[in-house]
C-alpha cells in the first residue's frame, strides 16, 4: 500500500477546515466592513449636474445637490467617509487662489454634507493641482521647479478653509516637506484641535493616476511634465518609511499609501513599523483596469473588487479609498449580485 493511499496519510490535513462554507467563514483571518471604506467623489459647480468620467467607467462628477443625495445612500450603507475632489471649471492661475476661497466649491460641499448627512465622515483633498494653471501640486519658480515652503503656505490656507467649513479630515496629497507640521500648527492655533490629518505620506510618482487627472481636469495642464521631484520613486521602500516617520512626528493622525495593489509591500511595512491607522488608495488606474477587464468578460468585477479590498485589509489597511465603495458596501450587506 502506498503512503498516499494509507488512511492515516497525512496526519495534518489543512483542507479539512476549507471543506464547508461555514468553517471557512469561521476561521477567516481578515474581515471587510463598509465602515472600512472611503468613497472618493468628484464635485462640480451647478445644480442637478452630472458628467461622465470617460476613463473611469461608472464614475461621474456631480454637483453638490446630487452629492448630498448620494451621500445619504452611502451613509445608509454604512460607508465610513466621503473624500471630496474638485473639478474646478473656472480660470486656473499660477497662485491657485481659488484653492482657499471660503465660499469655494469644496467648502460649500462640506457644509452641505455636514448639514444633511452629519453621520458620515467628510475628507477633503489638500492640494493645488485642480486650481493651478500648470497642473503641478504647488507653486513654481521661473525654472518650473515646484517650490516647497511657498506651496506649504498656500496649503495651510486651503486646509483652514476646509476646517472652517466643517471637514472631519484634511488630507494633504501634495508631498511637500514639512506640510503636516505646518497644517497641525495652523489648525491648532485656530482651535481646530479635533480636525484630523490623513497624510499622503507614501505617495508614489505612479503612472496609475491618469484617469484621476482627467477627472479633476489637471491632465491637460500638466501635459508631459512629471511630479517626480516631489512624489516618491516607485522603486524605493525605505524612503517611504522615512517619509511616514516624519509625518508621524509632525502630527499625522493616519498615514496613506498610494497607489494600492502594486504597493501592498509598502502598506504592510508601514503598518508593521508604525502600528497606527493606515489608509490605502485604490487609485483611478487600478479601478479602471478592473472595470475595463470586466467589460470585456475577462474578470468578474464583483469578485475581483472584493478580493482586492480584502487584500488591502490583510496587508494592514484600516481604511480603503475606492471608487467601488458603494458597490462593495451593497455586496457586503447582501444586496445585488
Amino acid at each position: 500500500m502506498s503512503a498516499a493511499s494509507h488512511p492515516a496519510f497525512p496526519s495534518v490535513r489543512m483542507r479539512r477546515l476549507r471543506r464547508d462554507a461555514f468553517s471557512r467563514n469561521m476561521v477567516r483571518e481578515t474581515q471587510l466592513s463598509a465602515a472600512n471604506l472611503i468613497w472618493p467623489v468628484f464635485v462640480i459647480e451647478g445644480e442637478q449636474r452630472t458628467q461622465v468620467v470617460a476613463s473611469m467607467p461608472g464614475v461621474e462628477r456631480v454637483s453638490i445637490d446630487i452629492l448630498v443625495e448620494r451621500a445619504k445612500e452611502a451613509a445608509t450603507l454604512g460607508v465610513g467617509a466621503i473624500a471630496l475632489f474638485p473639478m474646478f471649471e473656472g480660470p486656473k492661475t499660477l497662485l491657485a487662489e481659488e484653492a482657499y476661497r471660503e465660499d469655494g466649491l469644496i467648502p460649500r460641499a462640506v457644509r452641505a454634507l455636514k448639514a444633511a448627512v452629519p453621520d458620515i465622515g467628510v475628507i477633503t483633498d489638500v492640494a493645488l493641482d485642480p486650481y493651478i494653471s500648470h497642473g503641478q501640486d504647488g507653486l513654481i519658480d521661473d525654472s518650473g521647479y515646484v517650490m516647497n515652503d511657498e506651496t506649504v503656505a498656500v496649503l495651510v490656507k486651503q486646509a483652514l478653509s476646509h476646517a472652517r467649513a466643517g471637514a472631519d479630515y484634511v488630507a494633504p496629497s501634495d508631498m511637500m516637506d514639512g506640510r503636516i507640521g505646518a497644517l497641525r500648527a495652523a489648525l491648532d492655533a485656530e482651535g481646530f484641535i479635533q480636525t484630523k490629518i490623513i497624510a499622503y505620506s507614501a505617495k508614489f510618482a505612479s503612472s496609475f493616476y491618469g484617469p484621476f487627472r482627467d477627472a479633476v481636469g489637471s491632465a491637460t495642464n500638466l501635459g508631459k511634465s512629471s511630479k517626480e521631484t516631489y512624489q516618491l520613486d516607485f522603486a524605493n521602500s525605505d524612503e517611504a518609511i522615512r517619509e511616514c516617520a516624519l509625518d508621524v512626528a509632525e502630527g499625522a493622525d493616519m498615514l496613506m499609501v498610494k497607489p494600492g495593489l502594486p504597493y501592498l509591500d509598502i502598506l504592510a511595512r508601514v503598518k508593521d513599523e508604525f502600528k497606527m491607522p493606515v489608509a490605502v488608495y485604490q487609485v483611478s488606474g487600478e479601478f479602471a483596469m478592473l472595470k475595463a477587464a470586466a467589460a470585456n468578460g475577462w474578470l468578474d468585477y464583483k469578485k475581483c473588487l472584493l478580493e482586492t479590498l480584502i487584500c488591502f485589509r490583510r496587508a494592514g489597511a484600516s481604511a480603503i479609498l475606492t471608487y467601488g465603495a458603494l458597490d462593495a458596501a451593497r455586496w457586503i450587506r447582501g444586496d445585488g449580485s
